[in-house]
């Protein structure tokens, strides 16, 4: 019983960081997509993550997969990091 109490109370830790996680994320506008070089240019708003006010800026794409279900003019929700230096989206999505 203690297992099962420990898995369901990891579980519910996940899902309320992956919620939190998840209002953490930044809306934006697809303004050019480079594919060959994994990077995207975004008009976007507040990025609380990083503390970055709004505009529009060049971003590193951490999983270039994600650039293939975009276009310019999308609408998306997104995640961003520094790493290493740069800015770079973690996660990347059109906004429903």
């Amino acid at each position: 019983m203690k297992i099962r109490m420990n898995h369901l109370v990891t579980t519910l830790a996940l899902v309320l960081s992956a919620s939190a996680a998840l209002a953490q994320s930044a809306e934006g506008e697809v303004r050019k997509i480079d594919r060959a070089q994994s990077k995207i240019t975004l008009k976007h708003g507040e990025i609380k993550s990083v503390d970055m006010p709004p505009m529009t800026m060049v971003f590193r794409v951490k999983d270039p997969k994600e650039l293939d279900a975009l276009a310019v003019g999308d609408k998306v929700k997104f995640d961003a990091a520094k790493i290493d230096g740069q800015y770079v989206v973690t996660v990347i999505k059109k906004a429903p």
